[in-house]
């Protein structure tokens, strides 16, 4: 069945919108020699100002969007995540919490109002957010559920600098901007894209990028350790993302930053059996590997390298803290005993937040794909989330 016959239909507006994105992108295309790297596509397909996926103001999250995160299926999942924010706060001069991509702000708003519970409430809550329309929603949901906290609340443009305290991103890395690698006999090539017959198409050429061809070298013989001959190897180089890490070491004075996301450690994430990379699209709630689909409608993401950022984060003076599943960090941060706080006799709200809690934890759900990983600066203390299941040694 095709995408079309079997995805939601977009309204004529949001066409118009897709139409403007395709034609912002062809033209970038024919301005560049008739071909752009999938990065340079995916950077413009998703953060085009005013007009990329994450820029414009089309619906991203919850029901009417393209897809759930962990905070919009629970507050279970915020609360928990509290405890161990509150654990770190105790052992930190100065614990200002900084959050990068907080999608509806309902991920702020459980943590604050736990952390409010048990009075370790930061003095500055900061969220970083590159969408505008992400940011309206943030402001007013914030505003209208926990008013009283609107003045440890405060959006930002760019990075403080410095900075000390917690650095949180859920569901962040996943969203940057790729390179697709193409591991052809004794080539490697740049996946890019052109523009043909009235439409994208693939096209491979060298790399000429010395980062990225350094990279790719290096894992060549774990792509390929039996040198078969006539083989095609496609995955992802996350650059952006190794250069964010190094971003936030640069600015870090004292803390722990905690990245929350789906993906695999380097063995599991370059083996020679995962052949078409790990890239998705989703939209609508469906899931797709077609990127050209409705450019500026959907959502472009790939799994991330935990080793790589691993690499880039202890080459920036970070010390890796613990990497583990979200099920392992989430039940020994305690999600169990908040959702022992409502009554079992409470049927109407028990039960939803069980089937909830499941979701969180679920190895078939969210519960082993999604990964939590933590560093730290000036910070050695065991943290509560990797007291059991840790994977470090994966990495």
């Amino acid at each position: 069945m095709s995408l079309h016959t079997s995805f939601p239909l977009a309204s004529e507006i949001a066409l118009a919108h897709s139409q403007s994105v395709l034609t912002l992108i062809k033209e970038q295309i024919l301005a560049s020699g008739g071909w752009i790297s999938f990065e340079q596509f995916m950077n413009l397909a998703l953060y085009a100002p005013g007009m990329g996926y994450y820029s414009s103001g089309a619906t991203k999250l919850g029901s009417a969007g393209d897809f759930v995160t962990a905070p919009e299926i629970s507050s279970l999942f915020g609360r928990t995540l509290a405890l161990q924010l509150a654990q770190i706060s105790q052992q930190l001069k100065q614990a200002a919490i900084l959050e990068f991509g907080a999608g509806s702000g309902k991920l702020a708003l459980d943590i604050l109002l736990e952390l409010e519970k048990t009075a370790a409430l930061p003095q500055k809550y900061l969220i970083l957010e590159v969408s505008a329309e992400l940011r309206q929603r943030q402001q007013t949901l914030l505003t209208s559920e926990a008013p009283h906290l609107m003045h440890r609340v405060e959006w930002l443009e760019q990075l403080p600098d410095p900075f000390s305290g917690i650095i949180l991103a859920n569901e962040v890395l996943d969203a940057m901007p790729v390179h697709l690698a193409v591991w052809q006999d004794d080539a490697i090539l740049e996946r890019g894209v052109i523009w043909q017959n009235n439409q994208f198409a693939w096209q491979d050429r060298p790399v000429h990028d010395t980062d990225l061809y350094a990279i790719c070298s290096q894992l060549t013989p774990r792509i390929n350790p039996d040198n078969q001959s006539g083989l095609e190897y496609v995955s992802e180089i996350n650059l952006a993302a190794a250069g964010f890490i190094r971003s936030l070491a640069k600015i870090l004075q004292q803390g722990v930053i905690l990245l929350i996301d789906y993906g695999f450690g380097c063995n599991e994430y370059y083996h020679p059996q995962r052949n078409q990379g790990t890239l998705m699209c989703h939209y609508r709630h469906h899931a797709h590997d077609n990127p050209f689909y409705l450019p500026g409608l959907q959502d472009i993401t790939s799994h991330v390298d935990f080793s790589a950022i691993t690499d880039a984060a202890v080459d920036s003076d970070l010390t890796l803290l613990g990497y583990t599943t979200q099920a392992f960090f989430l039940i020994n941060s305690g999600i169990t005993q908040i959702l022992a706080q409502t009554p079992i006799e409470d049927i109407t709200r028990y039960l939803p937040q069980s089937n909830q809690l499941q979701k969180l934890v679920n190895p078939a759900e969210m519960g082993e794909l999604f990964k939590v990983i933590a560093y730290g600066k000036e910070f050695t203390e065991p943290l509560i989330g990797f007291g059991t299941g840790d994977m470090s040694r994966l990495l």
